[in-house]
């Protein structure tokens, strides 16, 4: 059967693929510590599951305007007014199926063949593939894990070229958990501000952050870059609302138009009551994230010190989202299970069969040297998964 030249390009998600398979394995009886999941696991609060079942209860359950309910694109207009002082209509917020729903309808929206994205790498796994699939080049520019995974003004310049279309920077990043500081935002936009492209701010782990980090937008920093930048996110990561796939687009009124028009012949609006739920998840009290940020830096801290106390690894300390990215390059050429470690997959594939932890493997990432391991889990299992990875890369010749 023939299938389209762009499929043939793109890859599945390998952390949706890597959770499918613990779930199996689970199922079988298997005692697995699951290291993969990128979402929090804690419930939703329950002041947004009553939102939604009131919209049940109200007969909320018919088609929505395509870009979204009136009271979500209000609130998440509002929401950058109060964060940020950014002033945004209903017009500039488009509301999609999750975050990776509305970049993706954007990139459709403004790319054309040939056109290139650039995207510091290591970067979250959907990039590229939805690069690809609206017809653009992925330009990957590698960041350095001595300037914290952050791509620097130097080498954006040189990244930056007539074909560029796009620049996409994520902050805090999947995988790394680096965060970009004032100053570093302020050093990208001003390179930037000479060259016309887009930028794409995806801001979902805004609210996750650490240790006296504090996050900034590139939008607000620099106000001339406002025509140009389009800002994705999402209540999934802030308020434990994965599975209700809300996300936004906020940007110029034309470029979001254009994307909802695409959503209108994709996808229609996204969950009538999901969205009930996202309103009160923005305008209600915010409590609960406070208290699952504080738990996650607790988490931070103990799996960053049991990494880094481990022989052959070198750990970054995250400044934000619920991951760590373990450099593993010190393992490579050892042995275990009669098969010489060579890639970050190997990595991987050793301590499923001899320590039974599942993480994800750093060359979907764009990286060869390191795993990502998330936190977004018990202390408890961060204590029983780090014991075994340790005795695994003890037992290695």
């Amino acid at each position: 059967m023939k299938l389209s030249k762009r499929t043939q390009a793109i890859k599945p998600a390998v952390t949706l693929a890597l959770a499918a398979k613990a779930q199996a394995l689970r199922a079988q009886g298997v005692d697995l510590v699951n290291f993969t999941a990128g979402e929090p696991d804690f419930d939703t609060p329950q002041r947004i599951k009553d939102a939604a079942v009131q919209a049940l209860k109200k007969g909320m359950t018919k088609y929505t305007d395509v870009r979204g309910i009136e009271p979500l694109r209000a609130a998440v207009a509002e929401k950058y007014l109060k964060d940020y002082d950014l002033h945004y209509t209903k017009e500039e917020v488009l509301v999609s199926c999750g975050g990776k729903h509305a970049l993706y309808n954007v990139l459709q929206a403004v790319i054309d063949p040939g056109d290139e994205v650039v995207i510091p790498t290591p970067y979250w796994v959907s990039y590229s593939d939805m690069t690809l699939l609206a017809g653009g080049i992925p330009r990957l520019v590698q960041t350095k894990e001595e300037n914290g995974f952050r791509i620097t003004p130097e080498e954006l310049k040189a990244a930056l070229t007539a074909k560029t279309r796009v620049f996409i920077i994520n902050s805090p990043c999947n995988p790394t958990g680096a965060g970009y500081s004032r100053d570093d935002l302020l050093g990208l936009a001003r390179v930037l501000e000479r060259h016309d492209c887009l930028i794409f701010s995806d801001d979902i782990y805004e609210k996750i952050v650490y240790g006296g980090f504090r996050f900034h937008n590139i939008t607000a920093l620099q106000p001339s870059l406002r025509e140009r930048t389009i800002i994705f996110n999402s209540v999934s990561k802030t308020y434990a609302m994965t599975g209700w796939r809300i996300g936004f687009a906020v940007g110029p009124a034309a470029i979001i138009a254009t994307a909802g028009t695409i959503q209108s012949q994709s996808t229609s609006n996204a969950t009538s009551i999901a969205q009930a739920a996202a309103v009160e998840a923005l305008t209600g009290p915010q409590d609960d994230v406070v208290e699952m940020v504080r738990e996650f830096q607790r988490r931070r801290d103990t799996i960053v010190g049991r990494l880094k106390a481990m022989p052959g690894l070198r750990c970054f300390e995250p400044q934000g989202a619920f991951y760590v990215f373990p450099n593993v390059r010190a393992l490579f050429g050892k042995k275990g299970n009669g098969k010489t470690l060579a890639t970050p997959s190997d990595v991987v594939e050793y301590l499923l069969e001899k320590a039974r932890v599942l993480a994800v493997p750093g060359e979907d990432f764009g990286s060869i040297e390191n795993i990502r391991i998330t936190y977004a889990t018990s202390l408890q299992e961060i204590e029983k998964g780090c014991d075994r990875i340790e005795a695994a890369i003890r037992k290695l010749e």
